[in-house]
């Protein structure tokens, strides 16, 4: 069905998250500049951009979180769950965004929201969503690949339902977050922060494009989705890891592992090989702060992902909004249609407002 088009929605609200993890250091100084200027946006943009810095006590601390992951916080059960005196930050905080920026899953939430974080693994620029049948973050992962050819653009995708989604870029009608390294976590590096904010300029102008009503052809990109995690070695009666990265994997994110290729070197020398029957590709490779979580490295299987024709609807074309799930269930419908037809699974996934930051700056 390669000449399918598919009418949706403008982007009129769009939120630019950063400081979700306050020692990441490109959003926050992104958003700081952002908020500093208060820039002011023609009438004709047909867009309203609100900038979040989205966990103030860990921005000033330079710390990851002050008691629990923020970008862990955002699932349907959290979200909901009751607030005491003894609530940690993070989930109060959350429960504040999703008021904020959402609620998620509704009809009101936020059209897209885009969250800004840096990893210390040797990625590039990966867009990371949770759905593969989102076109608005698929379209907008190839117009910054197209229009960033000197660095490696990625899109990963995470496999689960909107509920168990638990970063806050899921609060958004449409989202995703933008993860560029390497940079050490509580360093900013000049040429990393540039690269984000070409890729938040390009986002926007992606977005300005399609509420204009440019029409953006459908084709195939690539896409990573997240099979599994893996562990450092450890010890049994410690929990100590007894092995590192091997120095033939390290900085080699999105290279393909095959099995018996080398994957850690244990600290008395030896060798530890891919055990693995299917050749798989690692990112988050020796990620500073998944030491915490026992993550050594992810690793993902690689798909080419069919994606239809876009444009976004004309006047006289609007009936009644649908909620997001909704749109996700039409979405699913239409991605089955092209299936059938031998396409592989589609992919999802202003005035600056300052009145949402003004009590957390």
């Amino acid at each position: 069905m390669e000449g399918r088009e598919v009418v949706l929605p403008t982007v009129s609200r769009v939120a630019l998250c950063g400081g979700t993890h306050g020692n990441e250091l490109s959003g926050v100084y992104l958003v700081r500049e952002r908020l500093k200027r208060k820039r002011k946006v023609e009438e004709e943009d047909h867009i309203s951009v609100v900038t979040v810095m989205s966990n103030p006590r860990a921005v000033q601390q330079c710390r990851r979180y002050t008691e629990t992951d923020l970008n862990r916080c955002f699932t349907h059960a959290t979200l909901s769950g009751p607030v005491t005196d003894k609530t940690p930050y993070e989930i109060v905080r959350s429960q504040e965004l999703n008021t904020l920026l959402g609620p998620k899953g509704s009809p009101e939430a936020m059209d897209l929201v885009c969250d800004l974080h840096n990893t210390t693994a040797n990625m590039g620029l990966c867009l990371i969503a949770y759905s593969d049948c989102d076109w608005i973050s698929l379209h907008i992962y190839r117009y910054l690949q197209r229009q960033m050819s000197d660095i490696p653009v990625r899109f990963i995708h995470f496999d689960l339902p909107l509920n168990e989604a638990y970063s806050l870029d899921s609060v958004g009608k449409h989202g995703f977050a933008i993860e560029i390294g390497p940079q050490a976590h509580g360093v900013v590096r000049s040429n990393i922060l540039s690269t984000m904010q070409e890729g938040v300029q390009h986002m926007l102008e992606w977005v300005h494009l399609f509420n204009s009503g440019t029409q953006f052809e459908g084709g195939k990109v690539d896409v990573y989705t997240m099979v599994k995690n893996v562990d450092y070695p450890r010890d049994f009666e410690t929990h100590g890891i007894t092995a590192a990265i091997h120095p033939q994997l390290q900085d080699r994110d999105f290279c393909l592992l095959r099995p018996n290729d080398p994957v850690f070197q244990t600290f008395s020398g030896e060798t530890l090989k891919y055990k693995g029957t299917e050749p798989l590709y690692p990112f988050f490779i020796n990620e500073c702060a998944y030491y915490e979580k026992g993550i050594a490295l992810s690793l993902a299987r690689q798909r080419s992902v069919g994606i239809p024709s876009i444009r976004s609807e004309r006047e006289g074309e609007q009936g009644k909004r649908k909620s997001s799930a909704d749109e996700m269930e039409e979405e699913e419908t239409i991605k089955g249609e092209m299936e059938g037809e031998g396409y592989q699974k589609l992919m999802e996934y202003g005035e600056e407002s300052d009145s949402l930051n003004g009590q957390h700056n």
